[in-house]
């Protein structure tokens, strides 16, 4: 579980107007839990949200216990850590803008050719956004998020984007300059000095006659950066394409010089994509949330609040080929009434989530700001810990996440039983893959050349008297793992160790990991622990599986 940390003062507010009168308070007050969450890195005392919102301790109780229930928290005691399944939420706002999905690519290979850092921003109020990074792994390496909200005027994208500003943008940008000079209101960057300049009027009209616009160290002393607007076919601005260095590397000038041409090159093709890209077909979206909903509220009764968990639904009715959807539609998509659609969609609107367009509405881009930028920096080991933890509760044995590494497999995450005779594997440690469980999981899934390739190369010693040591009696027990889809080693690593595994798949069915069971032989039989065990680990299997593929939607989850 993340470390929990005290929540910073309360930052300043921007003055809202009051909420409507149809506006759902759970609703607001669910959204807001969620925001404090996110801003403090993902985890935080129960105590310490109620503090932060303003709501009563038994409210934030009831909020995440709904939360919960949906899979968007997890509660440990007496405090709450957000959970990937949460992505799903800024996933439908990705999906529904379709521009991670159009130029990603591009802005990969841009990235992989210079050896730096490239991201896709977004408007958002007086703001940029981040839609997509490819970031350069280094030591000094830009540590943005998907997601993260930055203050337009100390950006390179921002002046680009603030030459569509209208009046009301830049009344918007005007008053926040006076309730926050210091930009204490974007937790993701260093404040301002107080009482520095900012030239960034005239950086809107260099932008307007240039096509770009230059970050030089605006936000931290040494981050330099480069940006050009992605144009749509009708000449609007989608998204800002940007080139981030550090002056170790480049000068803002040097930058500018060497890869300006290169980034716009990138940006003709992203244009050339978008105009050649036809409208998506809808995608199937989840229509019996509401019906959920309402079975929860049975089961949990008054401590469920389903006003909430509905109206968090309503943003997942929106994803690819459902980009706008009319107030009829919501309702059809979700299953919900017409009337309490309309009351969250209202709700939405107000708190900045939706847009509304002549009869239909749009995510906003503040969809990202509900958990999205903590949980797209988790590895499939943070990912799986929560989900091993249930399952050595429920089977009271050992377990772990495992990757393969060369001829061993290497422990990735792992829940001691506590038990006076245990198998506690560390995090790290490496294990021959020929003589474990997990191993010949992930042996039966490489490709046959692969696997040929590495038994050839591989010395099997007999690590007890049991072990396997030849290939080809390996190869037929791999035939059988992939056969059965399990892998169950007894007695070959070590005498009166038996373990069962089966493997973690990503979404195309490749298998990217392993999580076992491990225990002694004298806990039962090879055969009892294949009736009892086994069912339990596929379970947690298809447990990690499904918060996988949520989280990897638009990020990359490294393994390990």
């Amino acid at each position: 579980m993340p470390r929990i940390r005290a929540l910073p003062p309360a930052l300043p507010v921007v003055a809202q107007a009051p909420p409507p009168e149809a506006a759902v308070a759970p609703l607001m007050r669910g959204i807001s839990v969620l925001r404090e969450l996110t801003h403090v890195g993902g985890a935080a005392s129960l105590s310490e949200l109620g503090r932060a919102t303003g709501l009563a301790r038994a409210t934030v109780d009831r909020v995440t216990g709904t939360l919960a229930h949906m899979g968007y928290v997890r509660l440990g005691g007496s405090s709450a850590v957000l959970a990937p399944r949460l992505m799903e939420l800024g996933n439908a706002y990705l999906a529904a803008l379709r521009l991670p999905d159009l130029l990603g690519t591009h802005a990969d290979s841009l990235a992989d050719a210079l050896d730096e850092s490239v991201s896709l921003a977004v408007a958002d109020g007086d703001g940029i956004r981040f839609i997509h990074q490819a970031i350069r792994r280094r030591t000094l390496s830009l540590s943005f998020r998907i997601g993260d909200l930055l203050p337009a005027e100390r950006t390179a994208p921002g002046p680009l984007l603030a030459t569509e500003w209208d009046t009301q943008g830049w009344a918007l940008w005007e008053q926040r300059q006076i309730d926050d000079p210091e930009n204490r209101g974007f937790p993701t960057v260093p404040p301002r000095p107080q009482g520095a300049a900012t030239d960034f009027r005239q950086r809107v009209e260099q932008a307007r006659a240039r096509g770009w616009a230059l970050d030089d160290q605006l936000i931290e002393p040494g981050l330099v950066a480069v940006s050009v607007p992605v144009r749509a076919p009708d000449g609007r601005i989608v998204c800002v394409a940007s080139l981030v260095s550090h002056t170790s590397r480049h000068s803002a000038a040097s930058l500018r010089e060497s890869l300006l041409s290169s980034l716009r090159s990138t940006v003709r093709a992203m244009e050339q994509e978008l105009a050649g890209s036809p409208p998506s077909e809808p995608l199937s979206a989840p229509s019996d949330l509401a019906a959920w909903a309402s079975t929860a509220k049975q089961e949990l009764g008054g401590e469920f609040i389903t006003s909430l968990a509905r109206g968090l639904t309503v943003v997942t009715a929106f994803g690819e080929g459902r980009a706008e959807l009319t107030l009829s539609e919501v309702a059809e998509t979700t299953g919900l009434p017409r009337a309490t659609a309309r009351r969250a969609l209202i709700t939405l609107e107000h708190l900045g989530y939706v847009t509304r367009h002549q009869r239909g509405f749009r995510l906003a881009p503040r969809v990202l700001s509900l958990g999205f930028p903590p949980l797209s920096k988790t590895s499939l080991a943070r990912i799986a810990h929560p989900h091993l933890v249930a399952l050595t509760g429920r089977v009271q044995d050992s377990t772990s996440l495992a990757v393969l590494t060369g001829n061993d497999v290497q422990c990735a995450a792992s829940v001691a039983a506590g038990r006076i005779m245990d198998a506690d594997i560390a995090v790290g440690a490496r294990l021959p893959a020929h003589a474990t469980s997990t191993g010949r999981v992930l042996l039966a899934n490489l490709p046959d050349e692969e696997l040929s390739a590495l038994l050839a190369r591989t010395q099997m010693r007999a690590l007890t008297p049991f072990t396997i040591t030849t290939a080809h009696d390996l190869t037929a027990v791999l035939d059988l793992v992939r056969e059965e889809g399990h892998a169950l080693v007894d007695g070959e690593l070590e005498e009166g160790l038996r373990s069962v595994a089966v493997p973690v798949r990503d979404r195309d069915g490749s298998c990217l990991a392993a999580i076992n069971v491990t225990m002694h032989s004298s806990r039962g039989s090879a055969d009892e622990c294949v009736t009892t065990t086994l069912p339990e680990l596929r379970a947690t299997a298809a447990l990690i599986e499904a918060d996988l593929h949520t989280a990897r939607r638009f990020v990359r989850v490294p393994i390990a």
